[in-house]
């Protein structure tokens, strides 16, 4: 298991129709360490922390391997051609994971770093932010519907990380997982 990329973005506004709305979406991908703190990482922002962020929600996480997904469904929706690549960080998220599924996480479980750790605590839920980025309605739809979520993690122990880290996943109690706790709740919001 590897960290791919290291992605953080300042609040910045975003368009949406005829409203912009302050987004932390559209993370660029950092080059070195950095530090991480109870918080987040160092120059990253949230827009919306009712919603994103805090100490449980420190930190997204979201696995690589869906970023072929992505780059299939853009392109059949026509925002996008057949053979661009998304950038790392653009769903949203602070690390870019490879090795690393929802379907493999349950809340509780650590991600060591050699220089810090990390603890997942639960799934991130799509908003409407999502479906303006990717460019096209469905995105948060076709989030909800694969179960492909990623998750938000809470800082254990503050140090640093650097994208081409290896990680280990110590397991928590493996009561709770993250792809069974994202589709109970988005059962329930459906209700």
């Amino acid at each position: 298991m590897r960290l791919a990329s290291l992605n953080v973005s300042p609040a910045r506004p975003l368009r949406i129709g005829e409203r912009t709305v302050m987004s932390g979406m559209g993370k660029r991908a950092v080059e070195g360490a950095l530090a991480v703190a109870p918080l987040g990482l160092a120059g990253d922002e949230q827009a919306d922390p009712s919603v994103h962020g805090g100490l449980a929600k420190a930190v997204y996480a979201y696995p690589a391997e869906h970023y072929a997904f992505w780059r299939t469904v853009r392109a059949q929706a026509r925002v996008s051609l057949w053979d661009e690549a998304l950038p790392a960080g653009f769903l949203g998220e602070n690390l870019t994971l490879e090795g690393l599924l929802e379907k493999d996480a349950f809340v509780g479980d650590v991600l060591r770093f050699p220089h810090c750790e990390l603890a997942v605590s639960e799934p991130r839920f799509p908003c409407f932010k999502l479906n303006a980025v990717m460019g096209f309605e469905q995105a948060g739809r076709l989030m909800s519907d694969s179960g492909w979520c990623g998750f938000y993690l809470s800082v254990r122990r503050p140090g640093t990380l650097r994208a081409g880290e290896a990680f280990e996943l110590l397991p928590g109690p493996r009561e709770v997982g993250i792809v069974e706790l994202f589709r109970s709740r988005v059962a329930a919001r459906r209700r």
